[in-house]
């Protein structure tokens, strides 16, 4: 059983369709024996920084994402669901970040030319470095695949842990992993079949 994380912030029922699309069994919770008891966990995540990692702390959901990690479990951090297990985010202010991915969160408008729209919303196509394995999580899925992206800030400084980037105007991170820790950038849940076969492939970390 898959727990999605509700923390009062994500497109949760999107994900739940997704998953019994796929036929797996997926709930939404904030119960810690659920997620506990659970096989894998999704942390979603749509809105403000700042709000977002105040609820997921004010809800207990923080120490509970840390320690299922900690436990060896697969998380899937989704749209500002992954900027939450980078460090830091620099949205308006400097606010922490769950450091389980090292790196930062940035705006867009720093890296990309002035004349390309933020935020970037649209389909955009996935690369692999070249320099490592391709991830367990694009096992199912092949070079230029395009997902959907809806996002004005972007991880940085996390080059050794980047899984796979887009083009838009620069170079941008669209996923990143971390031992049993993985984040999309994209949202898996609005990227048709790429996007399932990419849940597909996390249902089998």
């Amino acid at each position: 059983m898959i727990a999605i994380i509700d923390y009062g912030v994500g497109n949760l029922f999107s994900l739940c369709s997704s998953f019994s699309f796929i036929g797996k069994d997926a709930v939404i919770t904030n119960d810690e024996k659920v997620i506990a008891d659970s096989e894998r966990i999704i942390l979603p995540g749509v809105g403000a920084f700042e709000d977002a990692a105040k609820k997921l702390r004010e809800s207990g959901m923080a120490d509970t994402v840390r320690s299922e990690v900690k436990k060896g479990k697969p998380l899937l951090g989704i749209c500002l669901g992954m900027q939450l297990l980078f460090d830091k985010s620099f949205e308006y202010g400097e606010h922490e970040g769950l450091s389980l991915i090292n790196g930062n969160v940035v705006p867009m408008s720093n890296v990309i030319p002035p004349e390309l729209k933020i935020p970037q919303i649209g389909w955009n196509a996935l690369h692999f470095p070249k320099d490592k394995p391709k991830s367990r999580l694009f096992k199912y899925i092949e070079e230029n695949e395009h997902v959907y992206f809806v996002h004005s800030y972007y991880a940085a400084d996390c080059e050794k842990d980047t899984i796979a980037t887009t083009e838009y105007g620069a170079e941008i991170t669209a996923a990143a992993a971390y031992e049993n820790v993985f984040g999309t950038q994209f949202h898996p849940e609005k990227s048709g079949n790429t996007g399932l076969n990419i849940l597909r492939a996390f249902c089998e970390l």
